[in-house]
């Protein structure tokens, strides 16, 4: 590859990358409430177009499209979290993305694509839990200046089996986020060859 090649190549990637995390912070609009979890806990579909974005790019593009959608969300929308959710946010997302872009780094094939999602889905879950448990929540509590009961009776209002940080963890982060990790890699799974010519 030449340098002009080159120089066209990262040009277009890096325009492919501030379209992907455009539409993301469009799609963080529209937020989905869960029964099982506190009203803070929302499900939304920004990380579609960056899973779609690290398919093809790789994960490190991944990562860029991801950290580029806080800041866009950040300038746009501005924060309600004191920083807590953007920063939650933007860990956990990677979690899913850049394992799931390894995988299918390694196998590019639809299996690849469904290993790799698994694989990112149940990294995420796991790194939600822990973030959460360890950090996010403590740190959103010290932010707004509220106990820890306050956030945990928050859960248990909306599901009786939270009775402490770690049922919280259990019953109402791992739960979400298994269900928007599988929800995200459906809806990339079906429009991601459709849309691939396009990326490339």
């Amino acid at each position: 590859m030449n340098t002009n090649t080159g120089t066209r190549v990262k040009v277009r990637h890096m325009a492919q990358m501030g379209m992907l995390a455009a539409i993301s912070v469009v799609l963080m609009l529209f937020e989905i409430p869960l029964p099982f979890a506190p009203a803070f806990y929302e499900i939304d579909f920004s990380e579609v177009p960056v899973l779609v974005g690290s398919f093809a790019m790789g994960p490190l593009a991944g990562a860029g499209i991801e950290f580029l959608k806080i800041l866009l969300n950040f300038a746009v929308n501005g924060t309600d979290t004191a920083g807590v959710g953007e920063f939650a946010n933007f860990l956990i997302g990677c979690a899913l993305v850049v394992p799931a872009a390894l995988v299918y780094r390694k196998r590019r094939t639809k299996s690849g694509a469904v290993i790799g999602m698994i694989v990112g889905t149940a990294f995420m879950t796991f790194v939600g839990c822990f973030l959460n448990a360890c950090v996010l929540l403590p740190a959103y509590a010290k932010a707004f200046g509220m106990p820890m009961d306050a956030l945990v009776g928050m859960g248990a209002a909306v599901n009786h089996y939270i009775t402490d940080l770690t049922t919280f963890a259990v019953f109402a982060v791992a739960p979400f986020n298994l269900l928007k990790g599988f929800l995200v890699s459906l809806i990339v799974l079906l429009i991601y060859k459709k849309i691939r010519p396009v990326l490339k």
